[in-house]
């Protein structure tokens, strides 16, 4: 089975303090899921379209334990202190093994 990716891309940063307040809970959520943060941070070096903003990217053992944090009750009441506090892009995706 392939690892999965939760990858996040920051496109503003409205509400600093409901990230804080988010950043609190998410990480116990994702974490009882198998979720193992990978990047957290600021990129070094944009190019093309990226936007100089937060990017973030969490392993997950599967897909369906991605799924499983996003949709679990401890990530949802995370989600909801973040409420529109940060606009962002976020997307689970597959890995592969070459």
């Amino acid at each position: 089975m392939a690892n999965a990716y939760w990858i996040a891309f920051y496109k503003s940063i409205k509400n600093p303090d409901a990230l804080a307040a988010y950043a609190k809970l998410a990480p116990a959520a994702i974490q009882a899921h198998g979720g193992k943060f990978l990047v957290r941070g600021m990129p070094s070096k944009t190019y093309e379209l990226g936007l100089n903003q937060r990017v973030v990217v969490i392993e997950f053992p599967s897909v369906e334990k991605a799924i499983a944090a996003h949709d679990s009750p401890g990530y949802q009441a995370a989600l909801k202190v973040l409420g529109d506090g940060v606009e962002r892009d976020m997307r689970i995706t597959e890995g592969f093994t070459p």
